[in-house]
């Protein structure tokens, strides 16, 4: 299949040009410039639209927080225990929400749905696309541990009168499981070199969950909205060699320049919502324009349904009227979150090899007045 006549928008370094993509077997098998040789009846005229990929929501609570339901639907926070990386995402998403519908159709394609910030570490996110008949056939891969610092843990656990009810108790349980994993790791590795001499260590769920974390074979997410909880992230990463990654960074801009000698990966959002607690006292329109203006790497995300997912193309919009440039709006909802997510092989790019998302809009895609005219999951309209 071959899309031709569009205005490309390729989020590769050859970023804007006019042209034509092929599509085989789900992957994107060719990217040029001009018009093709031939064209078939199977062949997509694309009108002279803009062709993206598919955009990405870098953070979510898709499907795992049900649309228009209470608790029923709410698989989001298991607040029996504050540590539970042995939980996982996975497990809790309804893929029939029909926000994965409203997300589609905005032309999102892909979204990491995460547990959420009740606990100190909250579980296994998982990064999948938007459309499928079960969550195993929508996944791409678990690409993250969620962690959590600030209020919500505090808040959560102080009405139940257990630990913790200060940021110091939610970063020690945090060093207590990663330490308790490294342990595990460490006598797993002696009785895998001499198991003839050493004993297996007990079987941990925990610990066996936090492997792919401290292998680098996952990332640290940690939700944070102050600056100060942003370093205490950044510290306990340092310790254990993780590779982090921070969600929300409300306050970010006030440490900007200390963020961007770090080259902080920061996701960024909600920006659409008021400012519901104190600890997002300091939002700005401008964060995401100071972090990217001062080195830092950044995504944009809803946080839905903090903010709808269909919401993402205007919370770009809202991110470039702050001072982002709007080149830089567009990558931090492609190429730059699917680096940011570790899915850069994968999608977030007009590139050979990669997975065919694509979206297709009339003309500008930060115009709000205008819907995608297709949405392309896998090479095949959705």
């Amino acid at each position: 299949m071959i899309i031709y006549n569009a205005e490309i928008y390729s989020m590769t370094e050859d970023m804007h040009f006019y042209g034509y993509v092929e599509v085989q077997d789900g992957k994107i098998t060719a990217v040029e410039q001009g018009k093709p040789e031939d064209v078939s009846e199977e062949d997509i005229d694309a009108g002279g639209g803009v062709l993206m990929p598919g955009l990405i929501d870098a953070h979510t609570h898709l499907g795992i927080i049900e649309d228009g339901i209470d608790f029923e639907g709410d698989d989001c926070n298991e607040i029996s225990d504050p540590f539970t990386p042995q939980l996982r995402a996975l497990d809790g998403i309804n893929p029939y929400d029909r926000c994965f519908s409203e997300a589609r159709a905005s032309g999102i394609t892909t979204v990491v749905v995460s547990p959420g910030s009740a606990n100190a570490c909250g579980g296994e996110m998982l990064l999948m696309k938007t459309h499928g008949r079960c969550t195993d056939e929508m996944m791409l891969f678990p690409c993250g541990m969620k962690f959590a610092l600030g209020e919500n843990p505090k808040n959560v656990y102080s009405d139940r009168d257990e630990a913790p009810v200060t940021r110091m108790m939610t970063a020690a349980l945090i060093r207590e499981g990663l330490q308790k994993a490294k342990l595990y790791a460490e006598r797993l590795e002696r009785f895998e070199e001499h198991p003839d001499e050493e004993e297996p260590p007990e079987y941990d769920a925990k610990c066996e969950a936090l492997l792919q974390l401290l292998n680098g074979r996952q990332k640290a997410h940690f939700h944070c909205h102050r600056a100060d909880d942003i370093c205490t992230a950044v510290r306990i990463s340092k310790e254990f060699g993780l590779d982090c990654v921070i969600i929300h960074g409300t306050g970010a801009h006030i440490a900007a320049d200390l963020f961007g000698e770090w080259g902080l990966n920061i996701i960024v959002g909600p920006i659409l919502c008021d400012r519901c607690k104190p600890e997002m006292r300091d939002l700005m329109l401008s964060n995401a324009a100071i972090l990217h203006e001062k080195g830092c790497h950044i995504a944009l995300c809803t946080d839905h349904p903090e903010v709808p997912a269909q919401y993402l193309r205007m919370s770009a919009a809202l991110a470039v009227k702050g001072g982002l440039p709007r080149e830089a709006a567009l990558r931090a909802v492609t190429s730059e979150a699917a680096d940011i997510i570790g899915a850069e092989e994968r999608i977030g790019r007009i590139a050979v090899g990669l997975d065919a998302d694509l979206v297709l809009f009339p003309d500008d895609p930060l115009d709000m007045m205008q819907d995608p005219v297709w949405v392309m999951i896998n090479g095949k309209m959705v």
